[in-house]
């Protein structure tokens, strides 16, 4: 334990977050990690103006939504200018300044930030008529409008998006000078500004259109679970499940976190939110503080990835490849079962390894009385499943879900009202929720503006074919090797950015060149993109535990008392099936069930859940000790302490063919797989 504690050393960052169960000291913990936390909490009269902004943002969206009646260009530079609003009178210029007051220059920010939309919104006909004739203040306006987005971008979503925005507009400027693919002929301050400010090409393009409809809606959705205290219910709901098995607060860990994906919309604060509960609990049942942080960092992560909500970056996906929401949601179901069963698979290795046992039955709570009276909260999630796979939008979906919560809240509450007791829900919680809705989206908004900047450059310059291209033709036309380059440039770009921005980012800069060495010029359908944006989604995301930054697992070390490097590496090794699946499913599409019968999606499933079970154990060093369907087998003393590197080598080199969907590595797999088995079994009986 003292070596645990004195490892937290390493990192500055690391010392100052110790572990807590503190709910103040948790809040500091993600406040630190995640800069969408680090919001202002203001009092007094401050505090009324901001509920009302607020309140007024939630009113605009709702209606204009159910309305129909706003133009699009109308309804996206209203959303940008309450954010720009919001943004400064909640996010201070640094994480260290004072979240107790409010400077005047933030004050001056947010009106201006809000004006210069609302000049927007105010000349839209004049602007519209005028065709491309914009005035010298039309260009004023624009530039003020560009650097305070900026501004705000700095400040929530961080400086990676902020920097890569910042060279693709020096580009569109500086292409005539450039050599090779990189060169165009160049554009003037007009050209861009304008390209970028007033057309749909650009900060008003698809990824804010995307954002102020059925993104904010289910942001909205969110909270709303988020309030009714859905979270608690479900690592309940799994520890009532999982808790008394070998290692069980390990797979509880792995189950809650898949479950709060679908709600969270953040890796950091999915493992500070249910980690402050498993952690310790894993901990204190005998797992290494590296691996319990790990196991927390790594599921969070995966919550991410996990259909049906998955996160704004869903949305954006369906919007930007051009298919229905639910084809992303079912693309993304066995990439995600198979992520989550490599994890569990090792988290149990490791309890059988160590002989760790589950959690006393008098700590295990009931699932049946749990669920009599509590089940109620899933209500509003299968609503909104039920109509995503009845075909409905997945804004008419939202809004059925949303709708169903306040229904439900409202027989809750008369319930509690007859048996005398305190309401669950009260006028003062709608409040709370609409504005956690309205701080929720400001983050998302401001990453869509500046992935707008990014696709704007794109589209004026034709810089997405040439980077295709140019990546295509570094690796010599190789797929593999281009899917190596965009792996590593995925997780570089994702590094350090929240979940939205940097699918943005990778899908703008890397999926290009993954569709450009399947399809060369031709045309792909919306389908055939799929794959591509989600390899790059995949990998993005994953940079959340992935070293040297890897926000979620250093957010799970500092619960653990751990090392912040080590932990990182754990959950990395925990996480390898999303460094491996990708590559799967792009060499064989039907892993995200495009073109493929059921039939041949059980048997890629059952092959590839083989395989993952093969991986974990070559990394894990240890395997078939108690899992049931070899009779108990124990391995041998050797195993036991940890298997050798050839040893791990061939368990991995097994799971992968069987996660290769080819029929012939799959056969081969199996045999390879059966023959290490058939060794132990060997090893075993020679032993006795």
């Amino acid at each position: 334990m003292s070596d645990e504690i004195e490892s937290t050393k390493e990192s500055p960052l690391v010392e100052s977050l110790l572990p807590t169960t503190n709910e103040d000291e948790m809040k500091n913990l993600m406040q630190n990690l995640d800069r969408e936390q680090a919001y202002r909490e203001h009092k007094c009269w401050r505090q009324y103006i901001t509920v009302l902004v607020s309140l007024a943002f939630c009113s605009f969206q709702l209606y204009a939504t159910l309305s129909g009646r706003i133009p699009a260009q109308i309804v996206r530079a209203s959303h940008l200018a309450f954010v720009q609003f919001l943004a400064f009178l909640l996010f201070p210029a640094s994480k260290s300044m004072p979240k107790d007051t409010l400077p005047l220059y933030d004050v001056a920010l947010a009106f201006i930030g809000a004006g210069c939309w609302s000049y927007y919104i105010i000349n839209f006909h004049q602007i519209v008529l005028r065709a491309g004739a914009y005035t010298t203040l039309d260009i004023f306006v624009g530039i003020i409008g560009i650097i305070i987005l900026f501004e705000s971008c700095r400040r929530i979503v961080g400086l990676p998006i902020m920097i890569i925005a910042g060279g693709f507009i020096l580009y569109a400027f500086i292409g005539k000078f450039l050599p090779g693919f990189l060169n165009h002929r160049g554009y003037k301050l007009t050209r861009v500004v304008s390209h970028l400010y007033y057309t749909t090409e650009g900060i008003m393009g698809t990824p804010i259109g995307a954002c102020s409809t059925f993104i904010f809606l289910f942001i909205l959705f969110g909270a709303f679970l988020e309030k009714t205290g859905i979270g608690q219910f479900f690592i309940d709901s799994c520890n009532a499940i999982a808790g008394g098995a070998s290692g069980g607060p390990a797979k509880v860990a792995v189950l809650s976190s898949a479950l709060l994906g679908t709600v969270s919309g953040s890796s950091v604060s999915n493992t500070v939110g249910s980690g402050s509960f498993t952690i310790p609990m894993m901990k204190k049942l005998g797992y290494r503080g590296e691996f319990a942080g790990a196991v927390e960092a790594a599921s969070s992560t995966g919550g991410q990835l996990m259909p049906p909500i998955m996160g704004a970056a869903a949305f954006l996906m369906a919007e930007s490849v051009g298919v229905p929401y639910i084809t992303v949601v079912k693309a993304a179901i066995i990439p995600a079962f198979l992520y989550f069963a490599g994890i569990f698979i090792t988290v149990h290795l490791e309890a059988h390894k160590r002989g760790l046992k589950g959690l006393p039955k008098e700590e295990i709570p009931r699932f049946i009385p749990l669920f009599l009276s509590r089940g109620y909260m899933i209500l509003p999630l299968a609503v909104i499943i039920y109509f995503l796979c009845s075909g409905k939008t997945a804004t008419y979906s939202a809004l059925m879900g949303i709708l169903s919560i306040i229904m439900i809240s409202i027989v809750v509450s008369f319930i509690d009202v007859a048996k005398g007791k305190k309401p669950r829900f009260s006028f003062n919680d709608l409040v709370q929720v609409l504005c956690a809705a309205a701080r929720g989206v400001i983050s998302v908004a401001i990453a869509c503006g500046m992935a707008g900047i990014i696709i704007g450059v794109v589209t004026l310059t034709g810089l997405g074919l040439k980077l295709g291209a140019g990546l295509v033709a570094l690796a010599h036309g190789q797929l593999f090797v281009t899917l190596i380059l965009t792996m590593i440039s995925s997780i570089i770009l994702g590094m350090g950015a929240p979940t939205t921005a940097n699918y943005l980012i990778t899908s703008t800069i890397t999926a290009t060149a993954i569709v450009h060495c399947v399809y060369g010029n031709g045309t792909p359908t919306p389908e055939q993109l799929l794959p591509a944006h989600m390899f790059a989604f995949y990998f993005g995301i994953i940079a959340d535990v992935t070293p040297p930054v890897a926000l979620a697992a250093i957010a799970g070390a500092a619960i653990a008392k751990a090392r912040p490097m080590r932990t990182a590496v754990n959950a990395t090794k925990l996480a390898i099936g999303a460094f491996i699946v990708p590559y799967m499913f792009i060499y064989n599409p039907s892993m995200l069930m495009i073109g493929a019968n059921a039939f041949s999606i059980l048997g890629i499933t059952i092959t590839a859940l083989i395989g993952m079970f093969a991986i974990s154990a070559g990394l894990e060093g240890y395997a078939f000790a108690n899992t049931g369907f070899l009779n108990n087998l124990s391995v041998s003393s050797k195993l036991k302490r940890g298997a050798s590197a050839a040893e791990r080598l061939c368990f991995v080199v097994a799971g992968l063919c069987c996660i290769d969907p080819r029929t012939a590595t799959d056969i081969f797999g199996i045999v390879f797989l059966l023959a290490l088995i058939g060794v132990q079994i060997l090893r075993k009986r020679l032993a006795k």
